[in-house]
């Protein structure tokens, strides 16, 4: 590997690569530096005016539920630079970025683990030939010929592969098909997570780096939805980079790649994920520069946007209008011959399975309230409802619950549509539909522990407790349709903008675009830095096509089979004591309501302990799957699993539970989305064995739980680093030896 890079990225071409890189960036950093004071005074209006959403009937959660591991247990890695397959005990935390250790000994021991991997941008691949075509698109002329051998050779039928444009892939492999469908899910839980790396809450940063992402896209006539706007600001601004950078390299290097077409391929990706990773690097860079300077100027902005908010509304209005009267009437030709007699269609194939997706949300969530009410009245009442309600709060997190809500959308298409309106992927409107799915389903579930727990306050018998959860079932299920509708109609009016506004603004481009300079006169020079010509104009086409848009998703609200509600129909201040009982500390069901007994019947261990462990037992949000006996059939060149990695179904239940005895939460590092991730070093036998085995048997004494954390990784994406053993700097490029013990180079 290190040969490929130092002969095909030598000390001319990184600088080249770093010239081009900071040119792309400065071009780009002053449409995010103008965007900026313009997000800054929409922001602020929007507070004195109080223009805002109805008001949500649900509540939602403001203490995340942190410290919960979503998934955890063993796979197959493929190691490219030994070509070894190597078993890992791997870990998806809360903040869902996978984690993986040399085996379950050594996350217990908190020695740092082998990888971290940050999934933003990625997309899960279930067989070697979908692999193979992906690879073979990437660098023309590389296909590989039949007899020929793949880049990459699976030895079980069931196979995952990450793979990204630019940066490094991952592969994986499963015994049976039970594992790689629960590993799939999972994944595909992270990667909808990390793609929405942007704060929902960031109101001026957030809006000015997607407008300014827009904006400079469009000045390259890039119009349409864009797949790489997944991730976080560096992570989508290195994506940015790459998209141009990229091409310019594989036309230059890949006439210079030697070997067979899979030798190609293979240089290919490590010369491109070693592009990104320096990208990433200076992108990081000089973001936060651009950042940090903003942010020391934005006290002056808002002063000055307080002291003369009515001049510039007026400023504003006066440049809008004459913008409208010089663009409306071919806006308005343009929207009734271009786009308006397609929104029905496009509306219609957005409902169908985003409304399935919500009813089947829905439907869980009664399902599982249901199976606990059940439970209660079976088994005791209260005495296990701690432990019930502890695995009910995690469910929108749960990825093998929510899937069947997910798989609604999968069926989305724009056929014939997606050419016309330019839309290169139905996938981000999937994505977005996904994420609501599960902000509603945690903020039901919230509103139901929030209601029960006021209820268990009057001490209620279990044939009232069994009454009271139906009847708080009844009263949430109401106020959850409710949202739903109102979620929905929100991300159809969203949906629809995004597909026809790049449209129309390209329609218009060649006869509107020249003319837009001569308002630059319009605006004071004072407000020059929240009003812009180029904004103010898109925001005029955008109410030409508003209208069209609103009245399409009225007219659907009618139709029954959407299950949406009229505009008409407005709940205000329905339960306007419930937002009062969210204002509380957070519910802590495994303390408050643990229960006397044990999981299986048998009286439990003293209160203390049992607490702890309940707790964190409740915080591994998907069990373990693994077959009994499992072996992986290895080809030559490779190696037999490694004694210390455990196999079976029992050894990882075990090792799982002593975990969780030693409260050992997973690492906590903040994730940034799908940029390379960063490993780190093993340490050598003997710093293995100067550190004693953890005991199983041994109960964590008060107050020293904290010492048995592990390491708090982070990666390169996020600009942090996985800690070494011995201090020195993070590696980019290692190997590993016979041994298995990653050296550097």
């Amino acid at each position: 590997m290190g040969d490929v890079l130092s002969t095909h990225l030598d000390d001319a071409r990184r600088q080249h690569i770093s010239e081009r890189t900071g040119k792309i960036l400065t071009e780009f950093l002053r449409f995010y530096e103008d965007q900026y004071g313009v997000a800054l005074f929409n922001s602020m209006r929007h507070e004195i005016e109080g223009t805002g959403l109805p008001q949500a009937q649900l509540l939602w959660r403001k203490v995340p539920l942190d410290e919960r591991i979503i998934f955890s247990g063993n796979l197959f890695q493929y190691q490219e630079d030994n070509k070894k397959w190597r078993n890992r005990f791997s870990l998806v935390p809360h903040n869902y970025g996978l984690v993986l250790y040399e085996n379950k000994v050594a996350y217990e021991r908190q020695v740092p683990p082998r990888a971290i991997i940050n999934s933003a941008g990625y997309k899960i691949l279930t067989s070697v030939d979908q692999y193979l075509e992906l690879v073979g698109n990437s660098l023309p002329g590389t296909s590989s010929k039949s007899g020929t051998a793949p880049i990459l050779k699976c030895p079980t039928q069931f196979p995952l592969i990450l793979w990204h444009p630019s940066a490094r892939h991952y592969y994986f492999c499963m015994m049976t098909e039970a594992e790689q469908d629960k590993w799939q899910a999972v994944l595909q839980d992270c990667i909808r997570h990390c793609n929405n790396g942007i704060p929902e809450n960031s109101k001026v940063e957030g809006p000015a780096f997607t407008d300014a992402i827009r904006m400079y896209r469009q000045s390259k006539e890039l119009y349409g939805t864009w797949e790489m706007l997944c991730g976080n600001e560096v992570q989508i601004l290195s994506n940015l980079v790459m998209e141009e950078l990229g091409p310019e390299l594989k036309a230059e290097l890949a006439p210079r790649l030697k070997g067979k077409p899979q030798e190609r391929q293979r240089q290919w990706i490590q010369i491109s994920d070693a592009v990104y990773r320096m990208v990433y690097e200076q992108a990081k860079a000089r973001f936060e520069a651009v950042l940090a300077k903003l942010q020391l100027a934005r006290p002056a902005m808002e002063a000055t946007i307080r002291t003369d908010m009515d001049q510039i509304i007026t400023s504003k209005e006066h440049l809008a209008s004459k913008i409208r009267a010089f663009i409306l009437p071919k806006a308005e030709v343009c929207v009734r011959n271009h786009v308006q007699p397609y929104i029905p269609s496009i509306l219609e194939a957005l409902m169908v399975p985003t409304s399935q997706g919500f009813t089947e949300v829905r439907d869980v969530f009664f399902k599982e309230v249901t199976d606990m009410n059940l439970n209660v009245i079976n088994e005791g009442g209260a005495d296990k409802l701690g432990e019930y309600m502890e695995k009910l709060s995690q469910l929108a997190y749960h990825p093998l619950k929510m899937q069947s809500c997910y798989e609604k959308m999968e069926p989305l298409r724009l056929d014939g549509l997606q050419q016309r309106f330019d839309v290169s992927s139905t996938a981000v409107f999937k994505q977005r539909a996904q994420i609501h799915m599960r902000e509603q389903m945690d903020n039901a579930v919230y509103t139901f522990e929030t209601l029960l727990h006021q209820e268990l306050g009057k001490g209620p018998t279990k044939e009232e407790l069994c009454k009271s959860i139906q009847r708080i079932l009844e009263r949430v299920l109401k106020k959850y349709d409710y949202d739903s509708s109102s979620v929905r109609k929100r991300f159809f009016r969203e949906a629809l903008l995004q597909i026809t506004i790049p449209f129309l603004l390209k329609k218009l481009a060649p006869t509107c675009k020249s003319e837009l300079p001569r308002f630059q006169e319009l605006i004071f020079e004072d407000f020059a830095r929240f009003i812009l010509v180029e904004n103010t104009y898109e925001e005029v086409v955008l109410q030409t096509v508003m209208k069209d848009i609103l009245q399409a998703v009225k007219e659907a609200a009618v139709q029954r089979k959407h299950n949406l509600y009229r505009d008409s129909m407005v709940m205000h201040n329905s339960d306007p004591n419930l937002h009062l009982l969210a204002e509380g500390a957070p519910i802590d069901w495994g303390e408050e309501y643990g229960g006397s007994m044990g999981d299986n019947g048998s009286p439990s261990v003293p209160e203390a302990a049992t607490h702890s462990e309940k707790r964190r037992r409740a915080k591994q949000v998907v069990s373990v799957v693994q077959d009994e006996e499992a072996e992986l059939s290895f080809e030559a060149g490779s190696e037999p699993l490694s004694p210390a990695s455990p196999d079976s179904v029992t050894e990882l239940r075990g090792l799982l539970a002593q975990d969780l005895r030693a409260e050992s939460p997973p690492p906590a590092g903040p994730l940034l989305n799908g940029a390379p991730s960063q490993e780190s070093p093993q340490p050598t036998a003997a710093s293995e064995a100067s550190s004693p085995p953890a005991s199983p048997l041994r109960q964590p004494p008060p107050g020293k739980a904290a010492d048995l954390e592990p390491p708090k990784p982070s990666d390169q994406e996020t600009g942090e680093q996985v800690s070494s053993p011995d201090g020195r700097p993070p590696i980019h490029t290692t190997t590993e030896d016979s041994a298995g013990v990653q050296t550097e180079f």
